[in-house]
């Protein structure tokens, strides 16, 4: 997967809580056997009306949010099963970071979902429900919302605001890196192969 880089992008932001997978990619969408063509899928049935046409009400149809690739909910987003398919459709829509809010006890997103997105190049930004509640009103302005997102300093800035963020070690490492889990096991290759050597010497001499 491609390494995360410091960008600056539209924000997309829509205003619900718990939006779970099957609101990201609803089950009958999940036939393909290939891990393209799921972004058009996304959030399908708030996007689109009954006859195929473009929903205008839903804010990812609106111009404001053309080309965007900063995606905003509400907390607890990506509850529901573990479909690693809506990871796939956030992605293939062109988003590549998710904010939500923790509050209180419930999180900013669903464990599987976000682990689902480390590994799939996608960047989880966990924030308080005060500062994603900012973000809100300055989305709601008619012109786009622009933010810049710089994961090696870990923070979400706008014009005139800018937040900080938390993030697992590990998971900045491999988004910056562009690792996923194959390539990350790929970079101890000469151990895996001495490893796998000395086995062999082992079993054959048994």
């Amino acid at each position: 997967m491609d390494a995360f880089k410091t960008f600056t992008g539209t924000v997309c932001a829509v205003d619900r809580a718990n939006i779970d997978t099957d609101a990201l990619i609803p089950k009958e969408h999940l036939k393909s056997i290939k891990r393209t063509g799921f972004g058009s899928a996304l959030f399908f049935d708030w996007r689109y009306n009954d006859d195929g046409s473009d929903n205008a009400e839903f804010i990812l149809n609106q111009p404001k949010t053309k080309g965007a690739s900063i995606l905003v909910g509400r907390n607890n987003f990506g509850c529901g099963s573990s479909r690693e398919h809506a990871v796939w459709a956030v992605a293939q829509q062109g988003f590549k970071v998710v904010i939500a809010p923790i509050e209180g006890d419930i999180p900013g997103f669903a464990d599987i979902f976000r682990n689902n997105c480390a590994k799939n190049g996608l960047l989880t930004v966990q924030l308080s429900s005060e500062q994603v509640g900012q973000i809100f009103e300055m989305a709601a302005a008619d012109e786009a919302l622009e933010a810049t997102i710089n994961l090696e300093e870990q923070k979400v800035s706008f014009k005139e605001i800018e937040f900080k963020f938390e993030v697992d070690p590990a998971v900045k490492e491999k988004l910056l890196q562009g690792l996923d889990d194959i390539a990350e096991s790929l970079l101890f290759e000469g151990d895996i192969a001495s490893f796998e050597n000395q086995h062999s010497v082992q079993l054959s001499s048994a």
